[in-house]
């Protein structure tokens, strides 16, 4: 009984992390228009509100799967693809190793948004230190953010 009621908690949580789920009904048409038009051959989305302005498309292309991010007006923001962590590229490797020793790749992604270009993000842990950080395919780290307990990030 414990390990079910912490197991429904777990899931509860990760859902309030994640942002908040949504109907497609529930997405400002501009929005639900901008996606179609710029992923003309996804037809199932998963919607979620992040924050109070921006809403995110969670989506399979081919066998990668991709998310992305658009304001409420529908501009686009952000696309993110996810990537196995031996496909960033030598110079991200490099960067992580020598600036996050003892850190492991939890996740990693490649990231194009319409202010930043490509670059690439990482979730990085070591025991309970995690950060979520982007970094340029030279290797720069662009942004570094600590991730507290509940989905908190802290830059």
């Amino acid at each position: 009984m414990k390990t079910t009621t912490l197991f429904c908690l777990i899931i509860l949580a990760s859902g309030f992390a994640n942002g908040q789920k949504l109907r497609e009904s529930e997405v400002p048409q501009a929005v639900r228009k901008a996606f179609a038009e710029k992923f003309k051959s996804v037809k199932e989305v998963k919607w979620s509100k992040e924050g109070t302005t921006e809403f995110e498309a969670e989506f399979d292309a081919g066998k990668q799967e991709k998310s992305a991010n658009f304001d409420n007006t529908g501009k686009w923001l952000v696309t993110e693809s996810e990537i196995k962590a031996a496909e960033l590229p030598q110079p991200v490797q490099a960067t992580i190793t020598r600036e996050f020793a003892g850190y492991k790749i939890e996740e990693a992604e490649k990231a194009e948004s319409s202010d930043k270009g490509s670059f690439f993000e990482v979730a990085l842990t070591s025991g309970k230190n995690k950060y979520e950080v982007q970094l340029s395919a030279e290797g720069k780290v662009l942004k570094k953010e600590e991730v507290k307990e509940k989905g908190e990030k802290k830059h």
